[in-house]
């Protein structure tokens, strides 16, 4: 007869490989509901057991006042004799046209003599208006009526259209800044009673591609020319022509320039380490990315410095205080007072080589003695577990983690690239997908042209609409002087 309750014999192996899998189901749980519910700042602040600070919730009471006595307490106080201060209306921009408007007093007796006014500023709008840019040309027969004298037409983003410059800025502006896919600009334009089909505007951004890819490539030749590189990558998705409905996960590699503040955007359509390969053909410097395996190749690469990020392996141990909190929280403070060198330096605006000597002095010191802590830690955390991974990660990719303290130029993390990945995720919630791989490498092209003016803090429509108009008759050698930077 079998018995309710049977005990099963396991050896040491399994025993621990279980409870290994525990750790992991455990911390794979976590990561869910932190998805589904959780925030997602990866915000620290270390607990210093401060007795001044005030606790978050009720039910958090310290020790000593639950041990206190109630007390009655009283006071006096006196009432405000202070007059309420009224608010302070800021000032509108001394830039923007004032449009007058005199009103006069309805009853007004004669002989009555101005002795000032009262002026009342307003802050209005009205929605942007398109007009029709009329070019008259006049023809003339010459003296002796051999021939006709006319002038010749300026030169044209699309040669032959009728979209100028600063209808089609707005356009790519509205769509690549401001997330407006282009249905919805039909709409608007028709709200003013201009109608423009999807289809004629799909084929306006086509020759504007087309027209603007020689200045696309002179960004690759000029990231490719600099001595630092960061790199990282996002999906996108692009409809498919095999599966009505369905789309294709493409990626867009991200290369960006610190040093000529340049970004550029490449698209291919996989995630795959050739992408990578192919565009950093030829390339010499410092290449600093993430952990993922596609950068691996350049590790045996004699003319590539590869650099790690510090965030990232930040974020892996941020992951880990619910885990092992005494652990995460050790190298979260540690690292902490790295990002705080950082910042004293850029207060006290050090020069790189200030900078290589600071942290080399401050920095190295903590890093060290934080690399033998994590080599001992690791021996006696289950592998699988958050904080066993978040180890893993920081002493795997510890030479790239560390290389940043031998160069001033070079900086902690990969975040500014990381900075210029967020339109592509907004635009990706508007648009949801590009129409093809030539759209998707459209899209990377003006992400490149739009990257690299917020970088530069450049006004994206006033660069993008002075570009259409001169790059018809820029050389191009001299298509750098049309550079956001320049």
């Amino acid at each position: 007869m079998q018995t309710a309750e049977e005990t099963v014999t396991l050896s040491r192996v399994e025993y621990d490989k279980l409870q290994a899998d525990l750790v992991y189901f455990k911390h794979q749980l976590t990561e869910l509901r932190r998805l589904v519910f959780g925030t997602k700042s990866e915000r620290f602040i270390a607990t210093n057991g401060d007795v001044s600070q005030l606790p978050l919730f009720e039910g958090e009471v310290r020790e000593e006042e639950a041990e206190t006595d109630p007390q009655t307490i009283t006071y006096q106080r006196k009432p405000q004799t202070k007059e309420k201060q009224h608010p302070i209306r800021a000032l509108l921009p001394a830039h923007l046209p004032r449009q007058e408007e005199v009103i006069e007093p309805e009853e007004l007796n004669e002989g009555s003599r101005k002795i000032g006014e009262e002026v009342t500023e307003i802050l209005e709008h009205t929605p942007g208006k398109l007009y029709v840019r009329r070019i008259v040309r006049p023809k003339y027969v010459t003296a002796n009526e051999e021939g006709v004298s006319i002038a010749s037409l300026p030169s044209f983003p699309i040669p032959k259209g009728n979209a100028g410059a600063g209808l089609l800025a707005h356009l790519l502006i509205s769509k690549y800044v401001d997330h407006l896919p282009f249905y919805r600009q039909v709409q608007m334009f028709k709200r003013e009673g201009v109608k423009l089909s999807e289809s004629t505007i799909n084929g306006w951004f086509k020759a504007v591609c087309k027209l603007m890819e020689p200045l696309y490539e002179e960004i690759r030749k000029q990231v490719l020319n600099s001595t630092y590189v960061k790199a990282d990558e996002t999906p996108i998705p692009v409809q498919s022509s095999n599966k009505s409905g369905a789309t294709h996960t493409g990626y867009l590699w991200v290369y960006q320039s610190p040093e000529k503040k340049l970004v550029i955007f490449d698209y291919q359509k996989s995630r795959g380490a050739q992408g990578p390969k192919d565009f950093f053909t030829g390339y010499k410097g410092a290449l600093q990315t993430d952990g993922y395996v596609g950068y691996e190749q350049f590790d045996d690469d004699p003319n590539i410095m590869m650099l790690g990020c510090m965030a990232h392996a930040r974020r892996y141990f941020e992951k880990a205080l619910d885990n092992d909190q005494s652990r995460a929280e050790h190298v979260l403070t540690e690292i902490q007072k790295l990002y705080a060198l950082e910042r004293k330096a850029k207060e006290h605006s050090l020069t790189a080589e200030q900078l290589t000597e600071l942290r080399l002095k401050e920095a190295l010191p903590i890093l060290e003695a934080l690399h033998e802590w994590m080599k001992d830690q690791y021996n006696q955390v289950a592998p699988k577990s958050s904080i066993g991974k978040a180890l893993a990660y920081s002493l795997k990719f510890w030479g790239r983690l560390v290389r940043y303290t031998e160069n001033g130029n070079w900086h902690i993390d990969n975040n500014l690239v990381e900075n210029s990945i967020r339109p592509v995720a907004l635009g990706r919630k508007n648009y949801l997908f590009a129409g093809s791989h030539n759209g998707a490498q459209w899209a990377a092209m003006m992400y490149s042209f739009l990257g690299t003016c917020k970088l530069n803090e450049v006004n994206p429509h006033e660069w993008l609409k002075h570009t259409l108009n001169k790059i018809p008759d820029t050389p191009v050698n001299r298509l750098d002087y049309l550079l956001p930077q320049n």
